[in-house]
């Protein structure tokens, strides 16, 4: 029509005055040749399958969101993912749990502080003094829990934590 442009071919290419692919097409895949390829909508774009980049970054001073509102979002690399944030905080929350998992390696906390404010306590087994020191104890199932620390271990003791 007289407001649109409509071509039937093969592929289709956009390129620069000096020959270099903005764009093109065809039945197998859309190319975008461009340094940037930027998104102005402002929900954003979405992809119904996968997508294959080396670098995903929002503009400066504005948040970057990843998100699958009704599925997961998986991120896949052979050498490894690096999440950094230089300035500021990493937080990672989900509703049900949240799992550090290494099938061949370890896992490394790695700071002055480490703090586990929510640990279950086990009972005290004696009314006697109650002091401020505690044993880290954990569970066959690897559950970990707070005992009174004792003259000797008292993990034995609590294991109805577990």
């Amino acid at each position: 029509g007289p407001q649109a442009v409509e071509a039937h071919s093969q592929k289709f290419e956009v390129k620069t005055l000096s020959g270099k692919l903005l764009f093109s097409a065809d039945d197998n895949e859309v190319v975008v040749g461009a340094e940037r390829l930027r998104v102005l909508g402002a929900e954003g774009t979405v992809f119904p399958k996968s997508i294959e980049t080396p670098n995903v970054r929002a503009d400066p001073f504005k948040e970057l969101r990843l998100e699958s509102p009704t599925r997961a979002l998986v991120m896949e690399a052979p050498k490894g993912i690096e999440i950094n944030a230089e300035a500021g905080s990493l937080k990672a929350t989900c509703r049900t749990e949240l799992r550090l998992e290494s099938k061949d390696g370890e896992i490394t906390l790695n700071s002055a502080k480490i703090k586990l404010p929510n640990l279950p306590q086990g009972s005290s087994s004696s009314a006697g003094s109650r002091q401020k020191i505690y044993e880290l104890c954990v569970c066959p199932n690897g559950r970990l829990f707070l005992s009174q620390a004792g003259t000797s271990s008292t993990c034995q003791i609590n294991t109805s934590v577990c």
